[in-house]
């Protein structure tokens, strides 16, 4: 997240994910056939005018290990300059956001909605023209999609206890702990995010 909240509330200043996935062994998307928990890992970039307005979708990549990236250390890396912004796991590149001339607002589409650009009196990489904190995040919940229902993916041994579209998630989620708090394995290092180091240079 940024700094300092330069353009707006969320998304309008941004976000930058370097890492962000689902903790789940055996959360699989029934229409692919991907396991999407432990063994796919995710990086994006947020922006626009509005959350309704949130270009993720043009910056996100996702990249998928048969192995799981839960069983060892890996390389989770940023290279963000003037011009463009990438995304890289263990060396390998898995995405890049390169805006043309009209700035993040031409390459997420903004222009043609008739919206005010926010952006317009700043360089091409606004919002990622400021100070942003670093996520390296391991989802648990929300309704936001990010954890599809039980149509769209399925999760073993038990599917999830809430649905994206109810008024009472969180209760269910809560109401559901005997089904799901025994497979946290609390008390040890199983379920936990492991960072072993974080490196930064300026180049």
């Amino acid at each position: 997240m940024p700094k300092w909240n330069q353009y707006s509330t969320w998304p309008v200043s941004g976000e930058i994910d370097i890492m962000e996935s689902r903790g789940n062994r055996h959360l699989v998307n029934t229409s692919t056939g991907v396991n999407i928990g432990v063994q796919q890992v995710g990086s994006s970039l947020h922006w626009g005018p509005h959350p309704f307005y949130n270009r993720y979708p043009y910056a996100h990549y996702e990249k998928e290990s048969l192995k799981g990236y839960n069983v060892e250390f890996h390389n989770y890396q940023l290279e963000w300059t003037s011009n463009y912004i990438k995304f890289s796991i263990d060396d390998v590149m898995t995405g890049i956001a390169v805006p043309p001339e009209g700035g993040f607002w031409e390459l997420g589409e903004l222009n043609k909605t008739g919206l005010d650009n926010p952006y317009k009196r700043a360089s091409k990489m606004a919002p990622f023209d400021q100070e942003f904190y670093i996520i390296f995040n391991t989802a648990v919940g929300g309704q936001n999609g990010y954890f599809p229902d039980k149509k769209e993916a399925t999760n073993s041994p038990r599917d999830k206890p809430w649905s994206n579209n109810a008024g009472d998630a969180t209760t269910a989620f809560w109401k559901g702990r005997e089904q799901w708090l025994p497979t946290w394995n609390i008390g040890t290092d199983d379920s936990h995010l492991q960072i072993d180091y974080v490196k930064v240079w300026a180049i």
